[in-house]
C-alpha cells in the first residue's frame, strides 16, 4: 500500500477516533491531509470505502502480530492442533506486546478509541469492539487455556475472565492517565503475575 493511501487511513483514523464516525466528513479527512475531495477520491471511493480498509488492514496487523510471536492467529477452530501447542510463555510475552501495541502503537490506539466511542451508536462497531476489545480477546483466551493446559470449559473460561478483565482496566486506566508509563510497567507486571501464579497451581 503507497504512502499515501497509508496516510489517509491513518489520518481519517485519527479524526474518527475524536470527533465519532459519522461527525467526519471526506472533506475534513481531505482538508487535514491538504488535499482535495476530487485527490482523495483518487485513492478511495468514499468514507465508507476508507473505514473498509482501516478494519482490513487491522485484520492483516492482528494476523500478523500473532503469528510473529507464534500464536495463533485464526479461530480454535481453524487451528486446533497450534491452540494445543501454544506455550504459556508465548502467551505471556504476546499478551504484553499487545497490551504495547493496543496504546502505544497510533493506528491501533485510534481504532480502539474509535470503537470505544462508537460502540453505543452503531450495531456494527459494537461487534467490532466485541470482536477486537471484549468478548473476542475472552474467548480467544478461554480456548487457549482449554486447548494448550486441558482446562474443561468452565475453569479455561473462569481464568480467561481472570487474566482478561484487568487487561481491559488497564486500557481505560492508560487512557486517562498522565504517566502512561506507569501503567505500563503495572499492566505487564499484572500479566507476569498471572503468568507466574498459572505455573506453579500447574
Amino acid at each position: 500500500m503507497g504512502k499515501t493511501r497509508e496516510d489517509i487511513l491513518l489520518t481519517a483514523l485519527r479524526l474518527f477516533a475524536r470527533d465519532g464516525y459519522e461527525a467526519t466528513s471526506t472533506g475534513a479527512i481531505a482538508g487535514a491531509l491538504g488535499m482535495t475531495k476530487a485527490a482523495l477520491y483518487k485513492h478511495y471511493q468514499n468514507k465508507r470505502d476508507i473505514f473498509d480498509h482501516i478494519v482490513m488492514r487491522m485484520e492483516e496487523l492482528d494476523a500478523a502480530r500473532a503469528k510473529e510471536q507464534e500464536m495463533p492467529e485464526d479461530t480454535l477452530e481453524n487451528m486446533p492442533e497450534v491452540y494445543g501447542k501454544t506455550t504459556m510463555e508465548a502467551a505471556c510475552r504476546y499478551s504484553k506486546a499487545q497490551f504495547d501495541y493496543w496504546t502505544e502503537d497510533e493506528f491501533a490506539a485510534c481504532f480502539r478509541r474509535l470503537l470505544t466511542l462508537e460502540q453505543f451508536r452503531s450495531e456494527e462497531m459494537s461487534g467490532l469492539y466485541q470482536q477486537y476489545l471484549a468478548a473476542g480477546p475472552l474467548g480467544y483466551m478461554t480456548d487457549l487455556f482449554a486447548q494448550a493446559l486441558g482446562k474443561e470449559q468452565q475453569e479455561a473460561s473462569a481464568l480467561a475472565a481472570e487474566f482478561y478483565g484487568p487487561m481491559f482496566l488497564f486500557y481505560a486506566v492508560y487512557d486517562g492517565a498522565e504517566d502512561t508509563a506507569a501503567v505500563r510497567r503495572a499492566a505487564h507486571g499484572q500479566i507476569d503475575r498471572f503468568f507466574a501464579e498459572l505455573e506453579e497451581k500447574q
